[in-house]
């Protein structure tokens, strides 16, 4: 499977010496304390969906606290749950990917900021990068009545900042369930390195991790 070479926005931007149209200049602020949660167990699954699931899965595979990742759809039904069907923009799922994570280390506001920074541009609608279409589409599915509370304040609070030029059009969808995608797709980053999709399109994600999330990375 082949997907089309695309400079990023962020990236393009940096080498114009403009920030990206939709984007933050810098990182994005925080939750407030009063959004977040405190953790309960030790043990958490978080469902978000922004792109082509291979530059979700890779960033949060280096994020500290982070169990296990895994690609998958999601928004859909299990007989709908294949890539071929999902890639039609016809069966109501994302791409996207199930973050198990140890709360205690890093919390549910701490994924999202993350995913705000630097997985999805959030004012792109059905699209990220060079992919379009509603299996594109930039969404949460929380997992808990906690998670669906924090994600709706804390897009609250990013949109009252007007921390982004554009408006916010993430979805924050019920979460149905989630299906793992075919062998190929599973650490497709980590396996394929030099892919070309891979090296314009999702390492700048996991540098960008890197650099502005320091506390949290995890090499």
């Amino acid at each position: 499977m082949t997907r089309p070479i695309f400079i990023p926005l962020a990236v393009l931007g940096a080498l114009l010496g403009v920030a990206a149209a939709g984007s933050s200049s810098a990182l994005v602020t925080a939750p407030r304390p009063t959004i977040d949660v405190p953790a309960t167990a030790n043990r958490e699954v978080a469902v978000l969906a922004g792109g082509c699931f291979w530059g979700v899965e890779g960033v949060y595979r280096h994020v500290k606290g982070v169990i296990d990742v895994s690609s998958g759809y999601s928004g859909g039904s299990a007989s709908t749950a294949r890539y071929e069907a999902t890639s039609s923009g016809t069966t109501g799922h994302a791409e996207s990917v199930r973050v198990v994570f140890d709360p205690t280390k890093v919390s549910y506001g701490e994924i999202l900021q993350i995913y705000f920074s630097v997985v999805a541009d959030p004012t792109l609608k059905d699209r990220q990068g060079p992919d379009s279409g509603t299996q594109y589409r930039s969404a949460l599915f929380p997992t808990t009545p906690a998670q669906a509370k924090v994600a709706r304040a804390y897009i609250a609070q990013l949109s009252s900042a007007r921390v982004f030029n554009r408006p916010i059009v993430t979805t924050i969808e019920p979460f149905k369930g989630f299906y793992p995608a075919e062998r190929e797709h599973q650490n497709f980053m980590a396996r394929n390195p030099s892919y070309p999709y891979i090296v314009i399109n999702d390492r700048p994600k996991v540098e960008a991790l890197r650099r502005q999330f320091p506390a949290n990375w995890r090499g």
